[in-house]
C-alpha cells in the first residue's frame, strides 16, 4: 500500500522540474536571441558609420635630406662676345675668315671700299694746302706791315688787323688739319678686325654688299666670341635665394653629352628678382678650353645648398589653397584630420617640393575631398594600411 502513494508524489516533482528546466531553456534562448539582434544591429550601425566616413588614401612625403640638390635650367653664353658693326659706308670689298674661324685680336676680318670717304679725304688735304698758303700769305703780310709801323708809315691799328689775320689763317689750318685727321682715322674702319682672340661665331655679309655705318640698323657684319670660358646664366626661384652664394658648387649635364657631368662654380648674383618671374639671375662661369660646350645651349644645373633645411615632396594633388592660405591634409593616430600650412620651395607640374610645415612622420592625404575640415573623422584606405606595413 505504501508504494502506491508515493508515485503520484514523484510525477508530480518531476513534472513540476522539467517546466522549470523547458522555461530556462525558452527563457536563454530569447536573451540569445535578443543579443544576437542587438549586437547584429550594433555591427550594422557600425559598418553604416564607417561607410559614411570620408575614405582617404595616405602617403608619406619624400625627403631630400639636409643637403638636396637645386635642379634648374640654365643657358650658356660666351665669356666675351662682340658683334661688329661698320663705322663706315660703302660696298665690302672682301671678307677674310669665316663662321668657325679662329682669329687672334688685330686680325683682319673684312674690307670695305668707301668711295665717297676717299673723296672727302681728297678735299680735306686740298682745304688744308690751301689754308697753308693762306696763313704763309698772312705771316708775311704782318710782317711787312710791323716793319712799316716803325716809320710810322701805318697806323697801329692796321698793323693789329694783320696780325689778327694771320692768327684767324693759323686757327684755319688747324682746323683743316683735324679733319684730315679725323677722315684718315674714319678711313681706318675700313679695315674690320678682331676686338679679341676668339671664334667668328657669326657672318652676314658677303662681297659686293652695301654697308651702312653705324649699329642698330641692321645685323651685324660678324660676330666675334671668346668661347674658352663660358658664363652659365640660371634663374633661381626667390625662395631658394638665400641658400645659394658665391663659391656654391653645381653639377651640370648636357642632353647631347649623356653621362658626362661638368663642374661649375657660382660666381655672382644679380642681387635683384625679376618682377615677371620671380626670380633671381645667377652668373656661373664653366671651363671650356676643350670646346665641347657651346654658347647659347641648354644645361641641366644642379646646385649643391650644402646647410639648407630638409625639403619633402608630395604629389601637386594633395595642396588645399583656400581663404586660409595653402595648407596640406595629414591624419593622426586617431584618424582625425589635421590641416596644416605649408610653403612650396619648387613647383615641377605634378610633384611639389614644400620647404617648410610638414615633417616626415606625417601621413598626408594624396587627394583631400573638398571641405575637408580640423578634427574630421576619415576612413584610411586598407590598401594604403597594407602598403605601410609591407614597407
Amino acid at each position: 500500500m505504501p508504494s502506491n502513494q508515493t508515485t503520484p508524489h514523484h510525477s508530480t516533482r518531476t513534472l513540476r522540474i522539467s517546466g522549470i528546466v523547458v522555461a530556462l531553456i525558452a527563457f536563454a534562448i530569447v536573451v540569445i536571441g535578443i543579443t544576437s539582434r542587438a549586437s547584429s544591429d550594433d555591427k550594422l550601425k557600425k559598418w553604416t558609420d564607417e561607410q559614411a566616413l570620408d575614405t582617404v588614401n595616405t602617403i608619406k612625403a619624400d625627403s631630400h635630406g639636409s643637403s638636396a640638390t637645386l635642379d634648374l635650367p640654365g643657358r650658356f653664353e660666351a665669356y666675351k662676345r662682340a658683334p661688329i658693326y661698320a663705322r663706315v659706308s660703302g660696298y665690302l670689298k672682301s671678307w677674310k675668315v669665316d663662321i668657325g674661324g679662329k682669329v687672334k685680336a688685330g686680325q683682319l676680318l673684312g674690307e670695305i671700299e668707301t668711295p665717297d670717304l676717299d673723296q672727302q679725304l681728297l678735299q680735306s688735304r686740298a682745304d688744308l694746302a690751301s689754308a697753308q698758303a693762306n696763313v704763309e700769305l698772312a705771316k708775311t703780310t704782318a710782317k711787312r706791315w710791323q716793319e712799316m709801323l716803325s716809320t710810322n708809315s701805318v697806323s697801329r691799328q692796321e698793323v693789329d688787323d694783320r696780325n689778327g689775320d694771320y692768327a684767324t689763317k693759323q686757327a684755319m689750318v688747324k682746323s683743316a688739319e683735324a679733319n684730315v685727321d679725323r677722315l684718315i682715322a674714319t678711313k681706318n674702319f675700313s679695315k674690320v678686325v678682331a676686338p679679341f682672340d676668339g671664334t667668328v661665331t657669326a657672318r652676314d655679309t658677303d662681297t659686293g654688299a652695301l654697308i651702312n655705318a653705324g649699329g642698330g640698323t641692321g645685323p651685324a657684319l660678324f660676330e666675334v666670341s671668346d668661347t674658352r670660358k663660358l658664363r652659365l646664366y640660371v634663374n633661381v626661384p626667390q625662395i631658394n635665394v638665400t641658400s645659394i652664394k658665391p663659391g656654391t658648387q653645381a653639377d651640370i649635364t648636357l642632353p647631347e653629352y649623356p653621362g658626362k657631368t661638368y663642374t661649375a662654380r657660382v660666381e655672382s648674383l644679380s642681387r635683384a628678382v625679376n618682377v615677371s618671374s620671380g626670380t633671381t639671375l645667377i652668373q656661373l662661369f664653366v671651363d671650356n678650353a676643350a670646346g665641347e660646350l657651346l654658347p647659347g645651349g641648354f644645361a641641366n644645373v644642379s646646385l649643391h645648398q650644402a646647410g639648407e633645411t630638409a625639403t619633402f615632396s608630395i604629389p601637386a594633388s594633395a595642396l588645399i589653397f583656400d581663404k586660409s592660405g595653402l595648407r596640406v591634409a595629414t591624419v593622426g593616430a586617431d584618424n582625425k584630420v589635421l590641416l596644416k600650412t605649408v610653403t612650396i620651395s619648387r613647383d615641377l607640374g605634378k610633384l611639389i617640393e614644400l620647404g617648410s610645415g610638414i615633417t616626415a612622420q606625417d601621413h598626408v592625404i594624396e587627394s583631400p575631398p573638398d571641405g575637408i575640415a580640423n578634427g574630421e573623422l576619415v576612413r584610411i584606405a586598407q590598401a594604403n594600411k597594407k602598403q605601410e606595413k609591407v614597407n
